[in-house]
């Protein structure tokens, strides 16, 4: 289908717009994207500051970002960038982080100028592909999606997984470059989706694209939202939407199924601190054998924290890849009946703003 068609539609879906409403008025340009009212805060710092210096210039800027963001969009008044700005800070923040990596919650602490963590990705930076993505929600499409090469999760079934664990060797890009990309497919994108793989090791260059980026378009964090506490403080004011991952309801599963430790409490809080901040699309990919476990337990959460305020995506369209087949039920597709489960389970927990 035109991609003309797809920028015409207009977002008028009342439940659409309680959760995405921000979003929706970016992509008609009555509202700028975070990053750039970031732009506006200005900071002063030098590159040598001790990074314990930086962190507390960083929360005292937040909070005049906090008070700008509320101003800009009540008056929709012409931006004026710092020379020296609050994303000026983030970025150098991200770098000395950089060099005892703590992006995400396994928090490996390696210098990754000179080795890398479970992730698999060092300083720099690789892509597998970007392009307009038609494939993704209807209130994204056409998306401008970038695939990030790396995963700091091991998902046995991963659908991605010759991105996830580097089978691709992808190509390099830094800052400048993944900025120029996004100019040149600004025309026939409603946004910029950071995705991979996964985007929480590429911290640090995304912030730089947002550097060098001057259109208004909002971002999406595409993610399994296992970011530590810090990448959250410093991806406040540069994301729009986190499109995010919920995939199990309890640790044991995540465990077994993606390697990652104490899943439950870090991936809950950071949908609520997402929510504070930008909004939320929330995917749940139904797994088999899972829907008492993880979906159950996910609905419940979901209802009791954001009912109808967020927009969910249940999705059917696990299939097994990579390792599935040795799991135990991960060898096979959801049944027709776990799938009416998993609905009926959202809509008796007040989960009612459901992607169509």
């Amino acid at each position: 289908m035109d991609f003309l068609f797809y920028r015409k539609i207009v977002y008028d879906e009342p439940k659409l717009r309680k959760a995405l409403k921000r979003y929706v008025q970016i992509c008609q340009n009555k509202k700028y994207a975070q990053f750039l009212i970031a732009k506006t805060i200005p900071v002063e710092f030098s590159s040598d500051t001790e990074e314990e210096i930086l962190w507390k210039k960083h929360s005292k800027a937040m909070i005049k970002f906090r008070k700008r963001l509320k101003e800009i969009d009540r008056k929709n008044e012409k931006l004026k960038f710092a020379e020296l700005s609050l994303l000026d800070l983030k970025l150098n923040l991200a770098k000395k982080m950089l060099e005892k990596c703590e992006f995400c919650e396994r928090k490996c602490r390696i210098d990754r100028r000179k080795e890398r963590g479970f992730c698999g990705v060092g300083s720099e930076s690789f892509l597998s592909s970007e392009f307009i993505h038609m494939g993704e929600e209807v209130c994204i499409i056409p998306s401008h999606t970038f695939f990030f090469i790396g995963c700091n999760f091991y998902c046995v079934y991963c659908q991605n997984w010759t991105i996830s664990r580097h089978k691709e060797l992808g190509f390099f890009v830094n800052g400048k470059q993944l900025a120029e990309l996004a100019r040149k497919r600004n025309e026939t994108s409603r946004n910029i989706n950071l995705v991979g793989g996964e985007p929480t090791p590429h911290l640090h260059t995304i912030i730089e694209m947002l550097k060098y980026l001057d259109i208004n378009k909002p971002i999406i964090w595409n993610s399994n939202m296992y970011m530590s506490e810090k990448t959250m403080q410093l991806l406040e004011g540069l994301v729009d939407v986190y499109l995010a991952d919920f995939k199990y309801g309890n640790n044991e599963c995540a465990k077994n199924l993606s390697k990652v430790e104490n899943y439950w409490e870090i991936v809950s809080r950071n949908h609520l601190l997402g929510f504070k901040s930008a909004e939320l699309l929330i995917r749940h990919l139904v797994l088999p054998g899972h829907v008492e476990c993880c979906t159950k337990k996910i609905m419940e959460w979901l209802g009791r924290n954001f009912g109808n305020k967020v927009r969910v995506n249940i999705m059917d369209q696990y299939h097994p890849e990579f390792e599935a087949f040795f799991y135990k039920d991960m060898d096979r597709r959801v049944t027709t009946k776990e799938m009416e489960m998993a609905f009926k389970l959202a809509k008796e927990n007040g989960v009612t703003n459901i992607e169509p």
